[in-house]
């Protein structure tokens, strides 16, 4: 399998270990990717607040510096927030041809033209229903076997595009981390919201959504996410929720690549787990 990647902002910075796991995760799973030559910022969360137009050429831009490479017509994202962005423009143009043609004009001093041609795929839609599970299975070998893991998928991978799994009743995950052996953590918090940038500019707000996930996760060994925002949010406020809340609610937040490469033999390191801000060794202790 060939796919074009675009990594975005946070697996080049705050997320740089979902980066590393993601790629040694596709090269072991035999998927191929070529990262977009010259990507740029998706806009994030801002752009969109700034200006509509700016928001969707800043990804067009990038999709179609895709469109001029050879190869796959496929691009994979790992970062929620960049998938959501960049399927937001992709199916924008579809049915609105007057924003295209502002689009490409803000493009046209680059000699670049957006022409709709690629189609934008998460890690999880890739991860989840391309990959050879039997594979993972083999490379695993029963590993995970003494552990339940809480899958989290946020808001952005699910909504408002429903591709490849149901926002209120994911399930995506379930076969993948079963592959390795170990237990779905049940609970009903894996499709809520984190809070996003809530936790930044309305921080007590914030925290009350992220400590209502480390609440409904007790009783899970980690919880695994494809999120970087979300990732950030859940490893980096554990401490303060726990003192504010009088309870322990920390707990091990990897990525999922993290978490599949540890089942399949790959060193700490090799996964970037030396990087989590949270305590990872109730993963790794109990993992064979």
């Amino acid at each position: 399998m060939d796919y074009l990647y675009y990594p975005g902002c946070s697996l080049e910075g705050t997320a740089v270990e979902y980066d590393i796991s993601t790629r040694l995760l596709l090269e072991t799973m035999d998927v191929h990717i070529q990262e977009i030559q010259d990507w740029n910022c998706c806009g994030a969360s801002a752009a969109e607040s700034v200006s509509n137009l700016l928001s969707h050429v800043l990804c067009a831009r990038t999709l179609a510096l895709a469109e001029q490479m050879k190869g796959p017509r496929q691009i994979l994202v790992p970062c929620s927030a960049c998938y959501l962005n960049l399927k937001r423009t992709q199916e924008t143009v579809k049915r609105d041809k007057h924003l295209l043609e502002k689009i490409n004009k803000a493009l046209a001093p680059e000699n670049l033209v957006f022409k709709g041609e690629v189609n934008v795929r998460h890690l999880l839609d890739v991860l989840s229903t391309q990959v050879d599970m039997e594979k993972i299975k083999e490379l695993s070998q029963n590993k995970m076997n003494h552990l339940t893991l809480a899958p989290y998928y946020g808001c952005q991978c699910l909504r408002p595009y429903t591709v490849f799994d149901d926002p209120e009743a994911p399930h995506s995950m379930d076969a993948l981390i079963q592959a390795t052996g170990a237990r779905v953590f049940n609970w009903e918090a894996g499709g809520q919201c984190c809070g996003a940038s809530n936790t930044t500019t309305k921080p007590a707000a914030g925290r009350a959504l992220v400590g209502r996930i480390l609440n409904a996760a007790q009783g899970a060994d980690a919880i695994l996410t494809v999120c970087p925002m979300c990732q950030m949010n859940l490893e980096s406020n554990q401490k303060k929720i726990s003192h504010e809340q009088g309870v322990d609610l920390e707990i091990p937040v990897l990525f999922l690549p993290q978490f599949l490469g540890l089942a399949m033999g790959k060193a700490q390191k090799e996964v970037g787990l030396d990087k989590n801000l949270s305590n990872t060794r109730g993963v790794t202790a109990k993992a064979i």
